[in-house]
């Protein structure tokens, strides 16, 4: 990222100022692809509330009026609202004493011994080096299996093994389409505790196989930039990609594409835009998790990995690259939920700010 002061106040608040400085060029590809609205919020406290605001907030004036932001991506209609409050407030980075005390608690579990204590698909099982596959015994679709880690702590794999998950999950699908040749969409799932709703915290990830069409996030996403094309003669992807580099939202790291999303799903999400499913792209992943959790004391995450289909079919695939989406579900030892009413029903509150989040994150990617 560029070091100069100007780039180090960059935030997601005062991004209409940073998207006013841009050359004409960067400035009318923002606009293609993101609309920029903000407001102020005013409240008043009761005297009562004084010196509750002041242990949280630091001071009574700090929450009297507070700038909110809407980011909202032309194209696939995805948005996050930034509060200029929950945005000031530092990136915590610790991992709680008691998850490790709860993994330990936990430690017997089906995972552990999964040749006896888990199913296998009816096309068996698929081996690597650090992991085994087994059946999902409470399926999501047709051809949906578990990719069940060695290592029982969810948070303790290397790049080895990140790229030992990829493999096997491409054998998987492979093993999975010659069993039922019209299974053909293929999406990778990494959910790790219970925040990001694992139902075992022993590692391990999901894949599935689907028909007909892709799962329909996927499906959205792959029309948008179809329309996106027909529209402006450009390549959402390529677009999507330059925007956040103008802005310093944007890195690379061995031929991968990395971005620090403008317009987030939750907390801290990075994506990654790699052209298969390879050893750069494992990299890239293992690099991105472990920033999250060595510098921002991510513990609980979700990932995905957005892949075309196996085979040709009836859609145009033709720019569509492998995205993988991560982002952070908060600390495990948390009773509150990171997801309501808005995040399900209207667009995301974040309180992580993108900027900071590259600043902590880019420096762990080898920049090309």
């Amino acid at each position: 990222m560029d070091p100069s002061p100007a780039r180090e106040a960059a935030s997601v608040l005062n991004i209409e100022q940073i998207v006013a400085a841009l050359p004409e060029e960067g400035r009318e590809r923002f606009e293609r692809l993101y609309q920029v609205t903000s407001a102020i919020g005013e409240v008043r406290p009761p005297p009562q509330m004084h010196r509750w605001i002041e242990r949280y907030f630091g001071s009574v004036e700090a929450i009297l009026r507070q700038k909110v932001v809407k980011v909202t991506n032309r194209a696939t209609l995805e948005g996050a609202l930034f509060n200029d409050l929950r945005a000031k407030r530092p990136l915590e980075a610790r991992i709680p004493v008691a998850l490790h005390e709860e993994l330990a608690r936990s430690a017997p579990d089906p995972f552990c011994e999964p040749l006896l204590n888990t199913p296998e698909d009816p096309f068996g099982r698929i081996a690597g080096r650090c992991c085994v596959t087994a059946s999902n015994i409470a399926k999501y679709d047709g051809a949906h299996g578990v990719i069940i880690f060695n290592e029982h702590d969810p948070l303790a794999f290397d790049e080895e093994a990140v790229a030992d998950f990829l493999d096997v999950a491409g054998r998987w699908w492979a093993a999975a389409h010659a069993a039922d040749p019209g299974a053909v969409y293929p999406l990778f799932m990494w959910n790790c505790l219970w925040k990001a709703g694992a139902s075992i915290p022993h590692g391990h990830a999901q894949v599935s196989l689907t028909r007909g069409m892709h799962y329909a996030k996927i499906e959205a996403l792959r029309r948008s930039a179809e329309i996106h094309r027909l529209a402006f003669e450009r390549d959402y992807f390529e677009e999507w990609h330059a925007v956040h580099r103008d802005l310093g939202l944007a890195t690379a790291h061995r031929g991968v594409r990395v971005l620090a999303n403008l317009t987030p799903v939750k907390e801290k999400e990075i994506v990654l835009l790699g052209a298969c499913l390879d050893a750069p792209l494992a990299s890239a992943i293992y690099t991105a998790l472990h920033s999250l959790i060595d510098r921002l004391g991510v513990t609980s995450f979700n990932l995905v990995i957005y892949l075309p289909p196996l085979v040709a079919t009836g859609e145009d695939w033709g720019d569509f690259p492998v995205v993988v989406r991560m982002v952070d579900r908060g600390d495990p030892t948390n009773r509150t939920a990171d997801f309501g009413a808005m995040e399900l029903y209207a667009a995301p509150v974040v309180s992580s700010d993108p900027f900071r989040v590259a600043e902590a994150i880019f420096p762990c990617f080898s920049e090309e």
